[in-house]
């Protein structure tokens, strides 16, 4: 298997993290029924401020069609195996870069913040399934909001009781599409699927990586413009 060589460098640099956070961030298991914070579906949650129309529309521009929604499915059993060594490398992505780790930067001592980065990895973890498994309804919608409020100062830092920076710029968001898509197509590699088939399921992925954190930029753009 040909490695990209931003998983090489993700995952020979993740003992940066490994180093300043404790085990378990490294031996996660698989994803528990229901993170700590984990409200997908929840009565609780805000009803999105954009609707299934706008959703259409933002596919139709994306290019995200049908074909695209039936590979993120085939996607799902080949990764639900390897969530914990795609955070693995995902995590050494963010050790490797300064200007990620600061989001999860401990306001008192400084230094990354171990028991929020092992919290938030838990829900990373499920939102690899549940990109997967996205319906694209109104539920979905409520949910993507909702992470985008917990990016947002609106929430950032409260699911965990958090003193950590108020809240994810911007400008990383929609950048972020790049290094979480190209290290995950080995991972879609990994059981032996058809290169058509694995090209297929990596520009889903594009897609709706993409597609979520345009809606996550909701908060931070002004009314009426987004």
């Amino acid at each position: 298997m040909i490695r990209s060589p931003l998983v090489s460098l993700a995952a020979a640099l993740a003992i940066g993290l490994l180093a300043a956070t404790p085990a378990p961030a490294q031996t996660a298991p698989q994803p528990a029924a229901t993170p700590p914070g984990y409200t997908a579906g929840q009565a609780s949650l805000a009803r999105a401020p954009y609707t299934l129309a706008d959703l259409a529309g933002l596919k139709k521009t994306l290019l995200f069609t049908e074909d695209d929604e039936r590979a993120l499915r085939q996607s799902r059993a080949i990764l639900a195996g390897q969530t914990g060594a795609i955070l693995d490398v995902w995590y050494g992505f963010v050790a490797s870069t300064p200007e990620l780790v600061y989001f999860f930067k401990n306001n008192k001592t400084g230094a990354p913040d171990a028991a929020y980065l092992a919290a938030v990895r838990q829900r990373f973890e499920r939102w690899i399934l549940d990109t997967a498994d996205a319906r694209f309804d109104q539920a979905w919608l409520a949910w993507q909001y909702e992470i985008a409020l917990r990016h947002h100062r609106t929430k950032k830092n409260r699911t965990d009781g958090t003193d950590s920076v108020p809240e994810v710029n911007f400008r990383y968001l929609s950048a972020l599409t790049i290094p979480i898509t190209t290290t995950l197509k080995p991972f879609l590699a990994k059981t032996g699927a058809p290169a058509a088939e694995v090209e297929k399921m990596h520009a889903a992925w594009v897609k709706a990586v993409l597609l979520q954190t345009i809606l996550w930029s909701e908060p931070y753009v002004r009314p009426g413009q987004f």
